[in-house]
């Protein structure tokens, strides 16, 4: 209801303008207005929504709150465009305006969103300018090199997939980058052991399959640490990679491709699509970021050490932390090149991506990193005024037990090997479904059920706790056909394709609605909610809000199709009912495409 929402606020100032002049010409002058306060109402017994605005009123205009309250209400009942909107309000206890939507105005915006593919969810307007909205920055998933992707990356990738899916949807041009990490020391020992293992990967291509890459990093760290000459070669060779030596140019390049083909598989099973763009792009600007910062008076030489020295941050001694940009030895690291990427992306083309909105989500433990170098990149003046730097932490995956998930033998569980689970888990509990149903399906519907569930209840486990917290990771918990969780979202789905098939080709955008139980009541209200929670997600960056909403419109659906029947109804009730049903499925279905999650038609 964010449309009716919108005409109600402005209703309401226009009243209180009305009721109270000098004050409103006041608060106007001081930039500010005059707030109504309209916030969805807390119950349903409140109506729709609540106007708190005479509560701070009281003590400016030295009147009860209850007094302007009534003032306020007088003015909008002899607002037409209120009165064909909303019911008489009612005053409640010590001045709170409750406001309830006429239900003919209910019904036809349920009826406008079974005609609308996107649900009344309204596209973002252009920029000021009238210039098509610019680009938004979802940095996201990030894995390293050479190392296989593992349960840390999970919560980065879905979330930053869903946070792109839903910025994408409302109208946003969105980059979704994968600052992987292709450059560094490590390349050194990694080009060396390359060289002496397999030197023919280095003339044919494709002649040698480095296998599990993460076993080949480790022997390369190992002999790293054990061995003095291959050490000394490896850190020549870092030296040859940053001058762009052509053998080791090519090495570098065969571990990136094959590293980047493992990492797609994964990308492909979960349905998410990155443009990769390394740390390495960024190489050629990392000196120009430390000439920027020196013009600009922020670098400090420390102990040889070039650093910008952080305002408000202080360390045990008292005094400013520094960010360190280029280290004594001249070397760069990773705060010099997320600076550089920052000032690339609001730089406007061919300069750079032209965003104004830039969002890294990664763990939480990295929270003091990017506070650091957000605030040197705001001192340098690389943010423009209307742009936005924003992280969004997430906490840790934990076992059952509380702690860091891990394999038995305390290794970090590779995400393939965690999705593999889910899906057999998935599989083994479909199969005996099926055999306590009675039911005979062949092995193409078995196989798409599975994969469907298991990946769906692996996202939305994930996606539906408040990121910022850990939370413990249980196969069965997710898989549950009860509670909050995918199967139970997808078996919403797929009892309303049942009640479609057996309701006939009705064409429910045509019917006259009229609604008169209290339970389709209810369920208008929840479904016309999906436009408010989508410009939630899309401001606070919290996915686990659309996974609460969808739960929440579920479970009063299956109230609504429990105590009110649908396909024995009498018309015009039947084809009423239907058409909620429909609008429905629809909300869940799309709802769930922006979590990343598909729906089926039967499970």
């Amino acid at each position: 209801m964010l449309s009716l929402a919108h005409a109600l606020e402005s209703q309401l100032r226009a009243a209180i303008d009305r009721a109270f002049p000098e004050a409103a010409a006041s608060a106007r002058e001081s930039g500010t207005g005059l707030d109504p306060q309209l916030a969805p109402a807390s119950k349903p017994e409140f109506g729709d929504f609540q106007a708190n605005a005479a509560l701070p009123l009281a003590k400016p205009l030295k009147q009860p709150p209850r007094q302007i309250a009534a003032a306020i209400v007088d003015q909008l009942m002899v607002d037409t465009a209120f009165t064909a909107i909303c019911l008489t309000p009612e005053i409640a206890g010590p001045g709170f305006i409750n406001l309830t939507v006429r239900p003919e105005c209910l019904a036809a915006e349920v009826q406008a969103r079974l005609a609308d593919a996107r649900l009344g969810v309204p596209l973002v307007e252009g920029d000021n300018d009238g210039q098509q909205p610019t680009p938004v920055v979802v940095d996201f998933s990030s894995p390293n090199i050479a190392k296989e992707m593992h349960v840390g990356h999970l919560r980065s990738t879905i979330i930053g997939d869903s946070l792109a899916r839903v910025l994408e949807f409302r109208g946003h041009p969105v980059l979704r980058l994968n600052h992987v990490g292709d450059w560094g020391t490590q390349f050194g020992m990694l080009i060396t052991h390359l060289k002496q293992v397999a030197p023919e990967a280095l003339e044919t291509a494709d002649a040698v399959d480095l296998g599990d890459l993460v076993v080949f990093y480790r022997q390369a760290k190992q002999r790293f640490d054990d061995d003095e000459a291959f050490q000394t070669t490896s850190r020549e060779e870092v030296v040859k990679l940053q001058g762009g030596d052509p053998i080791s140019l090519k090495a570098w390049s065969l571990l990136c491709d094959q590293s980047r083909r493992e990492f797609q598989k994964i990308y492909d099973r979960l349905d998410v699509r990155l443009n990769e763009r390394g740390e390495s792009f960024y190489n050629a600007y990392l000196e120009s970021v430390v000439e920027d910062l020196n013009v600009s008076g922020l670098l400090v030489s420390d102990d040889g050490a070039q650093c910008v020295f952080l305002e408000g941050v202080t360390g045990k001694d008292g005094k400013p932390l520094p960010v360190i940009v280029q280290k004594s030895d001249g070397g760069f690291n990773y705060a010099t090149t997320d600076l550089a990427a920052m000032r690339y992306r609001f730089a406007a083309p061919p300069q750079g991506d032209g965003a104004r909105r830039v969002i890294y989500v990664t763990d939480a433990g990295q929270a003091n990193h990017f506070a650091g170098v957000f605030q040197v990149a705001q001192r340098a003046g690389w943010i423009p005024d209307a742009g936005r730097l924003q992280h969004v932490p997430f906490g840790l995956v934990q076992g059952e037990d509380g702690k860091k998930l891990k394999t038995r033998a305390g290794d970090t569980v590779r995400l393939r090997e965690l999705l593999d689970e889910a899906v057999e888990r998935a599989e083994s509990d479909l199969r005996r479904r099926l055999q306590e149903e009675g039911r005979d399906e062949d092995e193409s519907f078995i196989e798409q059920v599975a994969t469907t569930v298991g990946l769906a209840a692996v996202k939305y486990a994930d996606l539906s706790q408040n990121r910022i917290t850990n939370y413990q990771f249980s196969f069965d918990r997710m898989l549950a056909l009860q509670g909050n969780t995918a199967p139970y979202l997808l078996y919403a789905v797929v009892r309303i394709a049942g009640i479609a098939r057996k309701g006939g080709d009705l064409d429910v955008t045509t019917a006259e609605l009229q609604f008169s139980e209290t339970q389709e009541w209810a369920l208008v209200r929840e479904l016309l909610k999906f436009d408010a929670v989508i410009a939630e997600v899309e401001e606070e960056l919290l996915p686990n809000r659309l996974c609460t909403y969808l739960f929440e419109l579920s479970q009063v659906f299956n109230r609504f199709y429990d105590q009110v029947p649908v396909l024995k109804a009498e018309q015009p009730s039947r084809s009423c009912r239907l058409a909620l049903c429909r609008l429905t499925a629809d909300t869940l279905k799309l709802g769930l495409s922006l979590l990343g999650i598909p729906t089926l038609e039967r499970m």
